[in-house]
């Protein structure tokens, strides 16, 4: 079985999202910025993003991420002609939801869509992508096995923090990789248990 990676980007505030978040902004005024190293042309940040899609088998996130993401994932979601699997973790399937054939909705909470997400990944790895919230409760349920953070210079100062809500337990975490580049500080974190 293959381990669960909390991957995301953000501010050096620890912000996910920019302020005002709306359908035409759903990553706030100015939030894209989180998302351009993905796209950029610095070999390191390529490398990045090749390494994070050659071991994927599944990814899961929030009904909210999904939604707001749609528009640029198309087709074939978040991993473009890849088309690895997606589970949606919602409270209910919506009416209008798209025929892509890499959409699952997963009414029955995150261990549910963990185990679909188990199964459709076989060996490979599980990506719990975008949404705070979901995030936050794998996180805090205690399966994750690894996080990935991109931190992007820059402070938003208001936002979606992607941090708060954890509880008060203490999370040991493990410096496993970083790589610097202008964009980004990709940093890799062992969940110590």
């Amino acid at each position: 079985m293959g381990k669960v990676i909390f991957d995301i980007s953000m501010s050096l505030d620890g912000f996910m999202t920019a302020a005002n978040r709306r359908p035409e902004e759903p990553m706030g005024d100015g939030g894209q910025r989180l998302v351009e190293w993905a796209f950029g042309d610095d070999p390191r940040d390529r490398e990045v993003l090749t390494n994070g899609v050659s071991g994927l088998g599944a990814v899961i996130c929030g009904r909210r991420t999904y939604e707001s993401s749609l528009p640029w994932w198309g087709g074939d979601g978040p991993t473009g002609p890849a088309r690895i699997p997606v589970f949606v973790v919602c409270h209910n399937e919506p009416e209008d939801a798209a025929e892509r054939g890499v959409d699952s909705f997963v009414t029955g909470g995150i261990e549910q869509a963990l185990e679909l997400a188990r199964d459709a990944a076989g060996e490979k790895y599980v990506t719990v992508m975008g949404g705070a919230e979901t995030g936050q409760q794998y996180i805090k349920a205690g399966l994750v096995d690894e996080l990935s953070i991109h931190l992007v210079p820059l402070l938003f100062g208001s936002g979606t923090r992607m941090f708060e809500g954890l509880g008060v337990e203490h999370l040991h975490l493990e410096n496993i990789a970083s790589v610097q580049t202008p964009a980004a500080t990709h940093l890799r974190f062992r969940v110590v248990r």
